[in-house]
C-alpha cells in the first residue's frame, strides 16, 4: 500500500514537472529572440513576437502585414501619411529623425530603419542602446516587393507577404486587361505640384516603376531626361518644359490648390492638359509613397479614372 502512494506521487511529480517544462517553453517562445541578419551585415537579436516597434516611413508594410507601430511616422507637425489613416488611428507621431530622445520615450522593442542614412553618422549604436535595431534593404533599385519580404520575415510572416505581393500582381494583370486599348502604345508621367513648383517622378522609381515597369504605360522623352540625372523620387522640372511633356496621360499630385503656374499659358499647353487627359489627386493619396498599399491604391485609381 505504501508502495503504491510512493508511486502515485512520484507520477504526480512527473506531471507536474512536465507542465511546468511546457509553459517554461511556451514562454521562452513567446520572450525568446530569432537572429537575423540586417540590409548592413549586423547580426540582430529580432523578438519572437514584437509589440512595440518603430518602424518609420515603413508603417505601409505593417499594415499590410496585419501589424501596428507603437508610433507613426510625420514630417514636422501634421505631415503624415493620410492614405494609412484608418489602420493607424490613434497611434502618435515620430519625427522622420527619429530623435533618441523621442524613441526612448515609446520604450520599444524592434527598430526597423528604412533608410542607410537615417543611422549614419554613429547613430546606429546609439539607437541599438534602446532597442534592437535592423535596417531594412533598400536603394533606388530596391523594390517594395523585397522589403515586404524582408520585414514579412522579421515578423515571421513570410507567407502573408507572399500573398499580399499576389493579390498585388493579380491586380496589375486584370488592370491591364480591362484597360489594354488605354494603356497599350500609351505615355503617361506623373507629376507633383507644391509651393508654385513642379517635380517629375522618375521612370524606376514610386509610381514610376509602378506606371511603366507594372501597368507597361510607354516613358515620354522628358521622363526619360529627368530620369538620368534622378537621385531621388521626385526631381524638380521647369514649366517650360513641361509643354514640350509628350505624354497621353498626365497624373497630377496636387499639393498646392492655388498655384499661380496652372494660369501660366505654359501649362495650359501641356497636350494632356489640352486634351483633357489629366486626372489630379490630393496629398492625402497614396501617390507621394511607396510600399504595398501605396501601390494598390495607385492602381485602384488609374483603374478607375481610365475606366
Amino acid at each position: 500500500m505504501k508502495k503504491k502512494i510512493l508511486l502515485g506521487a512520484a507520477a504526480l511529480l512527473t506531471i507536474a514537472a512536465l507542465g511546468a517544462c511546457g509553459q517554461t517553453k511556451a514562454k521562452d517562445e513567446s520572450i525568446g529572440t530569432r537572429t537575423l541578419t540586417d540590409a548592413q551585415d549586423h547580426q540582430v537579436k529580432i523578438p519572437t513576437k514584437p509589440k512595440r516597434v518603430i518602424a518609420s516611413y515603413l508603417e505601409d508594410y505593417l499594415v499590410a502585414l496585419d501589424e501596428k507601430p507603437v508610433a507613426q511616422w510625420t514630417v514636422g507637425k501634421g505631415k503624415i501619411q493620410n492614405y494609412l489613416q484608418k489602420e493607424l488611428k490613434g497611434i502618435p507621431t515620430i519625427n522622420y529623425d527619429l530623435p533618441y530622445e523621442n524613441v526612448l520615450k515609446f520604450k520599444p522593442d524592434l527598430l526597423l530603419i528604412g533608410s542607410n542614412a537615417t543611422v549614419e553618422g554613429g547613430k546606429y549604436k546609439e539607437y541599438q542602446k534602446i532597442a534592437p535595431t535592423y535596417v531594412v534593404k533598400n536603394g533606388e533599385n530596391v523594390t517594395w516587393q523585397q522589403q515586404l519580404n524582408e520585414i514579412g520575415k522579421v515578423y515571421n510572416k513570410e507567407d502573408q507577404a507572399k500573398k499580399v505581393e499576389a493579390d498585388y500582381d493579380h491586380l496589375v494583370k486584370e488592370t491591364k486587361s480591362q484597360l489594354q486599348a488605354k494603356i497599350e502604345g500609351k505615355s503617361a508621367a506623373v507629376l507633383w505640384v507644391t509651393n508654385n513648383s513642379a517635380f517629375m517622378v522618375a521612370e524606376k522609381r514610386s509610381s514610376g516603376r509602378l506606371l511603366y515597369g507594372d501597368l507597361g504605360f510607354e516613358v515620354p522623352g522628358l521622363v526619360k531626361q529627368v530620369s538620368e540625372k534622378a537621385t531621388s523620387d521626385w526631381s524638380p522640372v521647369s514649366l517650360e518644359s513641361l509643354s514640350q511633356l509628350d505624354a497621353d496621360y498626365l497624373f497630377l499630385v496636387n499639393s498646392d490648390q492655388g498655384a499661380a503656374m496652372f494660369n501660366d499659358p505654359s501649362w495650359q499647353n501641356i497636350p494632356a492638359v489640352k486634351e483633357k487627359h489629366l486626372f489630379e489627386f490630393g496629398p492625402e493619396t497614396s501617390w507621394l509613397y511607396n510600399g504595398p498599399i501605396a501601390y494598390t491604391k495607385m492602381v485602384e485609381n488609374v483603374k478607375e479614372v481610365l475606366k
